[in-house]
């Protein structure tokens, strides 16, 4: 749900100078790996996205977010200049420490050029000055090094890839073009370090990597949406979205829930909703965030919880959007069923698109 994250991508593809592209649209069809691991350029946006939640050995719980962007503008497409910004890559990293109180955060944003900012088209590869996202030998690797923190964490997969929607094609609205291309990686086993201020800690712990791409995700109306990706105790995974309109009411809703061996269910609009219990206001943008909610699936409800409420990030240096972002952790009946990552994007200002 993060590609119309990349705003300030989109702005300059709409502008006067750029040229008339026909981007694909999103049209049934299997998903191919390792090939669909990959970059898609033709498409006008995408993205690979990873949040996890980890232990120190010390016992130092910690959240962490990696994203990559990719969006191709329509500029400067038939230039033989490596120069040409035909392609943007934008990057997000952060951590989530609750004994800091808020994200540690940074951003990159950079054309595309060999050697700075680039994708593979044949499985997961994807670097921006310095920054790293790879797969390799069925295992992805994320090296970090960010401005007052460094990741290098190893995610091995412990299950097939969870395409969400109709084989992989998750709809975003009643009309078919509003569509994406996407998968789930959820139950990631993490390894590796985190290091803060100087101080490196060995961490393990679980992870979900989305992997989505489109070219018109979004509807008319559409201001912004509540995501979240859930990695169950007992071996299952929970994905749930909702898009909101203006005055904060769903226009679409969708959700896959995997069990522990790995079947999974699909739900429609009107049997997913996402109902508030309590907000947090920003001191720095007044966004009014809703860190706690019920999430109801058809019969069943969890309730998710911010880890702590101040998870804002403000990405206006790269993708132009500020947006919460933050690990949550879910019960049900009262007891604990699992943790994940929140996304609430359109609380400050609407998604430009």
């Amino acid at each position: 749900m993060r590609a119309l994250l990349a705003a300030a991508a989109l702005a300059l593809a709409s502008a006067p100078h750029a040229a008339e592209v026909a981007y694909p649209p999103v049209t049934p069809r299997a998903l191919e790996f390792p090939r669909d691991h990959g970059a898609h350029p033709e498409f006008r946006t995408e993205w690979w996205y990873v949040t996890g939640q980890v232990e120190a050995t010390d016992g130092h719980a910690l959240g962490f977010q990696v994203t990559f962007f990719r969006s191709r503008t329509g500029i400067g497409e038939g230039s033989a200049s490596r120069f040409a910004p035909a392609q943007l890559y934008f990057a997000h990293a952060a951590i989530s420490d609750p004994a800091h109180g808020r994200l540690r955060h940074d951003q990159k944003a950079a054309r595309g050029m060999p050697g700075v900012a680039e994708a593979s088209e044949r499985d997961t590869g994807v670097t921006l000055e310095g920054w790293s996202l790879r797969r390799e030998q069925g295992r992805y690797r994320a090296v970090i090094p960010a401005g007052d923190f460094r990741l290098e964490l190893d995610l091995a997969p412990t299950r097939a890839p969870l395409p969400h929607g109709e084989g992989g094609v998750s709809r975003k609205g009643p009309e078919p073009r509003h569509a994406s291309h996407y998968y789930s990686r959820p139950q990631l086993q993490v390894t590796g370090t985190i290091e803060v201020q100087g101080e490196a800690r060995a961490v393990r712990g679980r992870a979900w990597l989305d992997h989505e791409w489109s070219s018109e995700p979004l509807m008319p109306g559409a201001r912004g949406w509540d995501w979240t990706g859930v990695n169950l105790d007992d071996g299952g995974a929970i994905m749930a979205f909702r898009i909101r309109d203006e005055q904060g009411r769903p226009l679409w809703a969708a959700a896959t829930v995997q069990d522990a061996d790995g079947t999974a269910r699909r739900y429609g609009p009107d049997e997913v909703a996402f109902e508030p219990l309590s907000t947090w206001t920003s001191p720095r943008t007044g966004a009014r965030y809703p860190v706690s909610a019920n999430l109801r699936i058809g019969g069943r409800i969890w309730r998710i919880e911010a880890s702590m409420p101040d998870q804002e990030l403000d990405a206006r240096a790269s993708t132009g959007a500020i947006y919460w972002e933050g690990a949550v952790t879910v019960t049900r009946d009262g007891s604990r069923a699992g943790a994940g990552y929140l996304e609430l994007t359109g609380y400050a200002e609407p998604l430009r698109y």
